[in-house]
């Protein structure tokens, strides 16, 4: 996966990505954040391929799936009988990314426990696997990824401080697909063909009607929820044109998140871009300029919050 195969016309998306090629050159650690479906597991293999390591090991960590007993074991190692089944010595998944570039998917997800040793391996450099009495110097990249406020987890103490400082230190934040709709149509078309061609089938396209209602449909998923549609489209309408009768009533209606009309258009008319100006300063000006809690508060990313301030010259 190189950057160049991530599509996107979004000038929001775009800036996130020249962003995170300049940050892959380094060796530095990345927290990348965004909302499930974003792809931040395609933008830490990108990552690892423009960096001075992508001929070495990429090795992901879905921090969700360890399993509670075996999860030290399977990150840090252990040597032969250090427990009961200990049959053969392990290197671990930390051990084994040595020279390249380990991957920590859902981060906030691991236990503290670990957290703690991660932390040390972080600063130190330096692994000790079960039952062995020395630490093991290497020399690993470490990217992690969460879909979760990582920031209110450490204040609740449900992830540690410490960490989330050491993991932050250039942070990548992915805009949810509701915030480049531009890209909607893109993808669509890019996921419909690519399905032809994985299943042997002709190409379903998408009648007017039906774009305009997936640029309307809220995206909950992200581009994995438009991709999974567009498979289903590809296999059960192939060669055919999709009208907006065939999409699924979950996308023809609307989600949660519309049909509530938490704002109503006046008569009159709104002055959209005094609008988004107005709201802009009112959420710096209730955080105290924290960017990350006013984008919070509008919610959107922080590269969004950014992307518009400088759209309306208040950067």
């Amino acid at each position: 996966m190189q950057f160049a195969d991530i599509l996107t016309r979004s000038p929001l998306m775009e800036s996130v990505l020249r962003s995170a090629h300049l940050i892959a050159q380094t060796d530095a650690s990345v927290l990348i954040t965004g909302e499930s479906g974003t792809g931040k597991e395609l933008v830490a293999q990108a990552m690892h391929a423009m960096s001075p390591r992508r001929q070495q090991a990429f090795i992901t960590v879905n921090c969700a799936a360890l399993p509670e007993t075996l999860a030290e074991s399977l990150l840090f190692g252990h040597r032969k009988g250090a427990f009961t089944g200990a049959d053969q010595p392990q290197v671990g998944l930390i051990g084994a990314a040595d020279g390249g570039t380990l991957f920590l998917d859902e981060i906030g997800e691991l236990p503290l426990n670990l957290q703690a040793k991660l932390l040390r391996f972080l600063e130190s450099g330096e692994i000790q696997p079960l039952g062995d009495t020395q630490p093991k110097r290497v020399n690993v990249r470490v990217l992690a990824a969460t879909h979760r406020d990582l920031y209110s987890m450490a204040q609740a103490g449900a992830f540690r401080h410490d960490l989330f400082y050491r993991l932050n230190i250039v942070p990548v934040e992915l805009p949810a697909l509701r915030e480049r709709k531009e890209d909607i149509d893109l993808l669509s078309k890019h996921f419909l063909q690519q399905f032809a061609a994985q299943h042997k089938l002709p190409v379903a396209t998408l009648n007017k009607e039906a774009r305009v209602q997936l640029q309307r449909h809220t995206w909950l998923g992200n581009v994995r929820e438009l991709r999974n549609l567009c498979e289903r489209l590809s296999i059960l309408l192939a060669g055919r044109e999709i009208a907006l009768s065939n999409l699924p009533l979950e996308v023809r209606s609307g989600s949660a998140a519309t049909t509530g009309k938490p704002f109503s258009l006046p008569e009159t008319g709104v002055n959209l871009e005094a609008l988004e100006r107005d709201l802009l300063s009112q959420a710096l000006e209730r955080t105290q300029n924290n960017k990350t809690h006013a984008a919070r508060l509008l919610g959107i990313s922080r590269d969004a919050l950014n992307y518009r301030l400088k759209k309306q010259l208040l950067a």
